[in-house]
């Protein structure tokens, strides 16, 4: 896919459904409790039908895509463990031993580990999307060139597509690459015009001088290769990471197939903030989970204008995050489609107050 192909792949990506948001908001209304009484429960599931185009829901076949990817920036020291870690839970996420694996259990969710782009030879199990072995070290160049960054992006379009091919209905976010908080805080600092040292954390754990190399990387990294911010393409090709890319189109991929994407959570959400500003329509499939305890979380948060579901102190990653909420989306659905009404309850309807 070229440059031009993307933008004209994005240029139908079309505004909400306001009508199908509006029935089932009334579908809401209708229902023998408070009006609202589920909070964001109930505009989470307006959303999904503005963005599906019907209040008829159904959200019982879902997948976790993990995309796996290293990073050339892990040769400044930014990380406590070396780019074999990446590798080695590629491996298990295959084997379906994570803890992300643990939890889709529970929530019924297919786990669908993706390389986009991991060192060394590709592993068993895990589907090959790799646009190239690890990216470059940004703070000596470009992380990747600006092909590969649309190469990515299209890949993780391709994954959503094959997943709606499948029978999906809900999709969640989640990513491993060490070094890949580095990255992010680097696409996100520059994007959202923020200090880096507001928009960095310790990532898995690093002590005071491994942030300090942390810090020291991104900014040598912005300061090498001059991202304009006004353009994402360019800020994702020289400072992000393959999985970043690769997420940034699943959520393109979300709102062109009229799927719901469940972001996780940090890194998920700068991959969601490029999708929104390369098309900014994009937003009505972004759909968060959690608020990681990243630094800058809650700032990409509120940049995208979304509120999560979870705030429970999770930095995991995986797409452990997502798919925790997705129990939530089944309760959800479960009220939505089963509770009684008020005709059916002999009740005065509710009717707002103020």
């Amino acid at each position: 896919m070229t440059e031009l192909e993307l933008k004209q792949l994005l240029s139908r990506i079309t505004r909400p459904d306001e009508t199908a948001r509006t029935a089932a908001h009334a579908h809401w209304a209708s229902l023998a409790k408070p009006l609202g009484g589920l909070g964001r429960l109930e505009t989470m599931l307006e959303d999904a039908a503005a963005l599906t185009g019907t209040a008829e829901l159904a959200f019982s076949r879902r997948a976790v895509l993990v995309l796996c990817a290293d990073n050339g920036v892990v040769a400044q020291g930014v990380s406590q463990t070396d780019q074999s870690v990446t590798r080695a839970v590629a491996e298990n996420l295959a084997a379906r031993r994570t803890s992300v694996c643990q939890m889709a259990k529970t929530a019924r969710c297919e786990v669908v580990p993706v390389d986009l782009g991991m060192a060394g030879e590709p592993v068993p199990g895990v589907q090959n999307c790799r646009i190239a072995a690890g990216t470059a070290d940004f703070t000596t160049g470009p992380a990747m060139t600006r092909q590969q960054a649309v190469d990515a992006i299209a890949a993780g379009i391709g994954l959503v597509r094959a997943q709606k091919a499948a029978g999906a209905q809900l999709l969640a976010t989640g990513e491993m690459g060490i070094g890949n908080t580095t990255t992010s805080s680097a696409v996100a600092a520059v994007l959202l015009g923020q200090p880096v040292e507001r928009m960095t954390g310790r990532g898995a754990g690093l002590s005071d001088a491994g942030l300090a190399r942390k810090l020291d990387a991104i900014r040598r990294g912005i300061a090498r290769n001059r991202p304009d911010a006004a353009d994402p393409l360019d800020v994702l090709s020289k400072l992000g990471g393959f999985d970043i890319a690769g997420l940034c189109g699943v959520f393109l991929g979300g709102a062109l197939e009229g799927l719901p994407v469940l972001m996780d959570g940090f890194i998920s959400g700068v991959a969601a903030l490029c999708a929104v500003r390369l098309c900014p329509a994009a937003e009505k499939a972004v759909f968060a989970s959690h608020c990681s305890t990243e630094p800058a979380a809650r700032l990409v948060l509120e940049a995208l204008g979304k509120a999560p579901l979870l705030t429970a102190g999770l930095h995991l990653g995986e797409g452990t995050g997502a798919v925790a909420s997705i129990p939530l989306w089944d309760m959800a659905l479960a009220v939505y489609r089963n509770c009684y009404s008020f005709t059916e309850g002999g009740i005065t309807p509710y009717t707002p107050q103020c």
